[in-house]
């Protein structure tokens, strides 16, 4: 499954000359995050903008299997993950008949605490994931200290009990440094609409070299200016 691709921004320059292309990442950004491990949601903009997962993945540990878990519906809109697009990761993979039987999978994988995350890809607004389907997520992964990412793919944010719930959408990348017709780092417009003990926020984002960074583009306020008042 194509996941996270980035349009490419910036183009060739005129044969023979020379330019300066930038790449408009800031200073390294610290994402809000809860102090302990809990369940988080995060909304796609489209059922089929896999970009989230670019967003994701580098906040997860990397030296202990993810447990994925999909419904049907899901893997319908975006395709099934697959374990070539995750290097260096173990994977275990679940492919769910529908959304009450992804959730009785997600809260399984929680008591054991050898899983590095649990990750929950669903469909729409089925009527098992209620408030206390989503408690119960919280609950388990907060009495293991797993952390569990519940994907909403052409869903609505009702009533929930995820501690922070994000809304990702997947920009243009930024410009390659060496290559003008080549992608860079990857872009997301990030929206934190509800977190415990933080503050609602919006940010244009970027991750290369192991961290994410502020982008401001054109007309934007300095990166500096935004990050400060951000902090």
């Amino acid at each position: 499954m194509a996941r996270g691709l980035s349009l490419v921004a910036g183009g060739a320059s005129r044969a023979g000359e020379k330019r300066s292309i930038s790449t408009d990442l800031g200073e390294p950004f610290s994402l809000p995050q809860s102090s302990a491990p809990t369940l988080s949601e995060i909304f796609a903009s489209r059922a089929r903008d896999g970009g989230w997962t670019g967003f994701l993945l580098p906040q997860l540990a990397a030296d202990r299997p993810l447990l994925w878990v999909q419904d049907w519906m899901a893997i319908r809109e975006a395709g099934r993950v697959h374990p070539a697009g995750l290097p260096g990761r173990d994977l275990i993979y679940v492919e769910a008949r529908d959304a009450r039987d992804a959730l009785w999978a997600m809260e399984e994988g929680l008591r054991c605490r050898g899983i590095g995350a649990v990750i929950g890809e669903l469909y729409g607004d089925p009527a098992s994931l209620d408030f206390t389907a989503t408690r119960r997520l919280a609950v388990a992964a907060e009495r293991t200290a797993v952390p569990c990412w519940l994907v909403r793919l052409g869903a609505t944010a009702n009533l929930s009990g995820a501690r922070m719930r994000w809304r990702i959408a997947s920009r243009p990348s930024l410009a390659h440094p060496f290559d003008p017709r080549a992608s860079g780092a990857p872009v997301w417009d990030a929206e934190l609409f509800r977190a415990r003990g933080f503050p609602p926020g919006r940010w244009r984002i970027a991750h290369d070299s192991g961290a994410f960074h502020l982008v401001a583009e054109a007309g934007d306020r300095a990166v500096a200016e935004i990050q400060r008042l951000s902090a």
